[in-house]
């Protein structure tokens, strides 16, 4: 079995192939995320979905992601990395097809919970592959950067190439792109990346089914308010359930002994914040995308097509900051480009919030773009999530810190897009959404300027 001390020592075509096939599988779980987003009102037309109904459709890949993301970290360090991600591609792409063939929206919610499993699995473990095949330093640094550069095209590609496939060839197409780079992906891991390290661990069942249900709860309660309030017996409720297992939860963590989210991983304060600030960048992308697609179809009434091609520039600045974020951590550390990309995200959404709703797409794609600088935060966060847990405990840390990504973009739709209806129920607006996007990138700047010290390196 390959070790990670001569993990270094494997570079050049067989490295770019390895990275390659690593990255494929990552660029899927993003693509299908943001494609979906454009396709959301052709779903709903064609199997009589309504809004709450499309934001679970949404949901239950996140919510399903971010509460599995844990466990999928720790049985990647435990059963090895390279399998796990393996299993999780294959998960990914079945729950695709399926979801191409849903004849109604339970099959197909059912199914998008199914590629979020599967994407629980990619994520983290695609870090650790990283993290095991790379050294340390300016190598793994311009791999990080490749890899959140990748997110960045999955952003870019998913609404343009979704929009167009949507009217081309309608909304099931989105999913069944899926499947066969997914093969390409599965067919390079298994030729040119090895296995990692392996240590014994035992599943954390309670914590797993305690985060499974506060999570679920919460998304719920919010999504809920959109057409029932805060005051309504079920958001009141649901609220209760979240916080009793909320707390139930972090009881636990402390309690077993084998942990899914060991609590001494926050004595580091660079990790604590960097998983902050990764809840706090997808509450506000991922609702900030929801937000805007609904505005561009139902409010402004602009075809798929065009509403994919409204959020290229944001999405195309997200990969553009990412790419050149590698480079600047590598020379200057991590914390330069998360304020400058944090910064960006936080006047984006103010220009949106002020002046969105009177707006028309050409505006907001301006808007778009200089909110996309938030990309320069994504590849240092990760940097400095993987540097401060370590190359053992890679599997596991990089699964805290997306689990609290995709924590946040689950919130993110559910609040953000609950706040853009409520004005009216049927026509959303950005002020309110964009206010609560730009509120968590204010919080997101002073954690890093609280948190990650000037002098601070991702190793």
């Amino acid at each position: 079995m390959a070790t990670a001390q001569n993990a270094p020592a494997r570079s050049g075509h067989g490295g770019a192939l390895a990275l390659t096939g690593i990255c494929l599988g990552f660029f899927l779980v993003l693509f299908d995320a943001t494609a979906v987003n454009v396709a959301t009102g052709d779903i709903a037309t064609a199997l009589g979905a309504s809004v709450v109904t499309v934001q679970w459709v949404l949901n239950a890949y996140t919510v399903a992601f971010a509460a599995l993301i844990l466990t999928a970290g720790n049985l990647g360090d435990r059963w090895g990395a390279r399998r796990a991600y393996q299993a999780g591609a294959i998960l990914f792409a079945v729950a695709s097809a399926v979801c191409a063939v849903a004849p109604n929206a339970a099959v197909l919610i059912a199914a998008r919970a199914g590629q979020g499993m599967g994407a629980a699995a990619v994520v983290p473990c695609s870090l650790a592959l990283i993290a095991h095949r790379f050294p340390e330093g300016a190598q793994r640094s311009r791999a990080l950067g490749i890899w959140g550069g990748v997110s960045g095209i999955g952003l870019t590609a998913g609404p343009v190439v979704g929009g167009l496939l949507v009217a081309a060839l309608g909304w099931r197409s989105v999913f069944l792109v899926v499947v066969p780079i997914a093969a390409i992906s599965l067919a390079l891991v298994a030729a040119r990346v090895e296995e990692t390290p392996r240590r014994s661990a035992r599943p954390d069942l309670v914590g797993q089914m305690l985060a499974v249900a506060a999570l679920v709860a919460l998304t719920a309660a919010l999504t809920q308010t959109a057409t029932q309030g805060w005051g309504a017996p079920l958001v009141v409720g649901l609220l209760g359930v979240a916080v009793g297992t909320g707390i139930a939860f972090v009881v636990s963590e402390f309690r077993v002994p084998e942990p899914m989210l060991p609590p001494k991983l926050f004595a580091s304060n660079a990790f604590g914040g960097a998983t902050g600030v990764g809840l706090l960048f997808n509450f506000g992308l991922y609702g900030v995308l929801f937000c805007l697609t609904l505005f561009l179809e139902r409010t402004l009434h602009r075809p798929a097509a065009i509403a994919g091609l409204a959020l290229l520039p944001l999405t195309a600045v997200v990969t553009l900051g990412a790419l050149f974020s590698g480079r600047i951590t590598a020379r200057f550390g991590p914390r330069a480009p998360m304020i400058a990309g944090l910064a960006g995200g936080l006047l984006g959404t103010c220009l949106f919030a002020v002046w969105g709703d009177r707006s028309g797409v050409a505006a907001l794609a301006i808007f778009g773009a200089i909110l996309g600088c938030v990309g320069l935060a994504m590849p240092a966060m990760t940097a400095i999530a993987l540097a401060a847990v370590g190359s053992r405990r890679a599997g596991l840390g990089a699964a805290t810190l997306n689990a609290a990504r995709q924590t946040g973009g689950a919130l993110g739709v559910a609040l953000l897009g609950s706040a853009a209806f409520q004005r009216s129920a049927s026509f959303p607006h950005l002020r309110f959404p964009m206010m609560l996007a730009a509120i968590g990138y204010l919080i997101a700047l002073v954690i890093t300027l609280a948190a990650i010290h000037p002098r601070h390196r991702s190793t």
